[in-house]
């Protein structure tokens, strides 16, 4: 069994707790989540449990420069999703919840499950810029979509202020469009992948980046499955007993990601053959509108797994023989 140190990690701070023999825990709390915090999780680890790995849960951003660090250092890491502990703390019959007690879970959670998880390896650095170009275009998106929606009921006396913020939200956007596109071309791996990305009808250059953003480097999946569930599109049914629940889509996976299919796969149902005559089965079948297009969104990334790991561009004859 792998020994496993429990890391619950904020935005300011992290606690720790590892396992003992008898029972009971060794822990830290509140320790600064900056590079001399975890400086200070490297003495510990050294002088307490120097085989031990380091579990955590994925929290944004967060959870990223303590992990990069364990990594760098020569540390096992691992990282969830949250929701897994989450269920696994459900399991427990848990009642307490503190960041001390989080810890102390998550430490018991990697301590079942190390086996059957894959360590944690951080992004490259071009995939990591690219991720933070992409995440930052979204959030200026946003941002000029909420002053835009209040712009239709402002009064006359602050029109001209919002406008004003609205033309800097959309030069900023500019700004981050052009530099995605520039870091794209100035990196031959991602370059190659967009261009790819971009054969398949429905999926364009804004469409290809946020999936390189989200997707990252294809060889930690081990098939279209897994990427199917990193987008929270796999089907979740719900049956016990005599009662049938409808089948939905899971939705435990990246929202960003979810969303970034939704209008290409609308866009692909009317351009892409493949697509097309999915969802003219689907409607054949009674399918409602809603179920056709997250099944077109599913089948849009096995699309896109078919293009990348093949490497060829896509072809509709040959993923119509697939289908």
């Amino acid at each position: 069994m792998q020994l496993t140190i429990g890391a619950d990690v904020a935005k300011s701070s992290f606690d720790i707790a590892l396992p003992l023999e008898n029972g009971n825990y060794r822990t830290r709390r509140k320790i600064c989540n900056t590079p001399a915090g975890w400086e200070q999780l490297l003495a510990w680890h050294k002088k307490y449990a120097p085989e031990a790995a380091v579990g955590m849960e994925a929290t944004g951003i967060y959870h990223e420069g303590l992990a990069n660090a364990l990594f760098a250092a020569g540390v096992r890491v691992y990282v969830v999703n949250p929701t897994q502990i989450k269920a696994y703390g459900r399991s427990e019959l848990l009642r307490t919840k503190t960041d001390h007690t989080d810890a102390k879970l998550i430490a018991r959670f990697f301590q079942a499950r190390t086996k059957a998880l894959p360590a944690y390896v951080p992004l490259p650095p071009s995939q990591r810029t690219l991720r933070s170009l992409v995440r930052r275009l979204d959030d200026l998106n946003g941002m000029q979509r909420m002053e835009l929606n209040r712009l239709e009921s402002a009064d006359a006396m602050v029109r001209d202020g919002m406008l004003a913020v609205i033309d800097t939200l959309g030069q900023q956007i500019r700004t981050v469009k052009g530099a995605i596109t520039r870091h794209i071309n100035s990196h031959p791996d991602l370059r190659q992948r967009r261009d790819l990305l971009t054969t398949i009808p429905g999926i364009g250059s804004a469409t290809s980046a946020t999936l390189m953003a989200c997707l990252g480097d294809l060889s930690q999946y081990d098939d279209v499955g897994q990427i199917v569930a990193h987008a929270g599109l796999n089907p979740a049914q719900r049956q016990s007993g005599a009662h049938q629940g409808k089948a939905r889509i899971s939705r435990v996976g990246d929202a960003r990601l979810r969303a970034k299919l939704y209008m290409p796969a609308v866009t692909g149902k009317k351009h892409n053959p493949i697509l097309a005559a999915f969802a003219e089965r689907l409607a054949k079948c009674g399918k409602p509108g809603k179920v056709i297009i997250c099944a077109l969104m599913r089948k849009m990334l096995h699309l896109v797994w078919g293009v990348l790991r093949s490497g060829k561009p896509f072809d509709p004859s040959h993923h119509k023989a697939l289908a």
